[in-house]
């Protein structure tokens, strides 16, 4: 099954440094606007599952607001303990003024 482009939310939602989360099929999604670009995440922490789009972003990371591990927005690494595996991240484009994230075949 190929990979399909679920809508978000309006692009104009999405300010600089600010997380907008959004439902796209089972995943709880995070999408960033910061100075390298647009980019979606899970919006889970891997160290302890909270959310985490009520952390701050600087230089395009995200900091988990229960333990401040950091999350590299590109790629989704984990940079700061206490997590140490990857947040899952998606495609993300802005299309006609809305916010498109690729949801994979396995979801």
């Amino acid at each position: 099954m190929p990979s399909r482009w679920i809508d978000v939310g309006a692009a104009a939602d999405l300010a600089s440094q600010r997380p907008l989360a959004a439902q796209a099929d089972d995943y709880s999604v995070l999408v960033v606007s910061c100075a390298n670009g647009i980019f979606a995440i899970e919006n889970r922490c891997t160290h302890d599952g909270e959310a985490l789009s009520g952390g701050e972003v600087e230089d395009c990371e995200i900091i988990c607001p229960r333990h401040f591990a950091r999350f590299d927005l590109k790629s989704g690494e984990a940079l700061t303990p206490p997590a140490y595996e990857p947040v899952r991240t998606f495609n993300v484009r802005i299309e006609t003024g809305r916010i498109l994230v690729e949801m994979p075949a396995d979801g």
